[in-house]
């Protein structure tokens, strides 16, 4: 459906965002920005909004950093997604107990997940950012339901301790905004700024 008019590189190691951007029809090199995320902590004490958008960021100019010396012209986009409950931001949990403490918290509750992603051109030095908030509905959730969900590993490497687009899916009671930013990458509003800063452009069927 679309085509990159420039070299476009995604700043991190989700395959979940790897396939909707391949969803587009996209054609992009994958580079994990492999940097530390900031303490859950450090995002509380500030606008979740800002916080995302600043990491993404970092996330971008950290890949971009490793190609400096290189003459190619390449837009980055780096991205960063937390859960926010009772103004508390998870991230991925530490291990099988925070999971467990978390989905009990999200239990029968609407929390908010927001994605913050960033599109960096370091030769013409142009950035764009934004934010995208999502409320989501958990139903009620028993016990061995949560037990059942930890012994698949998938909380593990997922904000919040849940994933949208897997089993977690069933939790799902209600969703109000993007579906994609509780996967973890906003696609229509992405799209919206890659066509508006000419980064990409739509590719007709022949």
């Amino acid at each position: 459906m679309y085509k990159a008019k420039k070299q476009l590189v995604l700043a991190s190691a989700s395959p979940r965002r790897r396939e909707l951007l391949k969803s587009l029809g996209l054609v992009f090199n994958v580079m994990p920005s492999e940097l530390a995320e900031r303490g859950m902590g450090e995002m509380e004490a500030r606008d979740p909004a800002i916080g995302t958008q600043e990491c993404a960021r970092d996330k971008a100019e950290t890949v971009a950093e490793r190609l400096a010396g290189d003459k190619e012209e390449r837009w980055y986009l780096g991205v960063d997604t937390v859960v926010i409950v009772d103004n508390k931001v998870l991230g991925k949990p530490a291990d099988e107990t925070e999971a467990r403490e978390w989905l009990f918290m999200l239990s029968g509750r609407w929390h908010r997940v927001v994605s913050g992603y960033c599109l960096l051109n370091p030769r013409t030095r142009q950035v764009c950012s934004n934010a995208v908030s999502t409320e989501v509905r958990i139903k009620e959730l028993s016990e061995d339901e949560i037990k059942a969900y930890l012994a698949t590993s998938e909380p593990f490497d997922k904000a919040g301790g849940y994933a949208a687009q897997g089993v977690g899916a069933a939790f799902i009671e209600e969703i109000r905004g993007s579906y994609t930013n509780v996967v973890g990458l906003p696609l229509s509003e992405v799209l919206g700024d890659m066509l508006r800063m000419d980064i990409i452009e739509p590719e007709p069927h022949t």
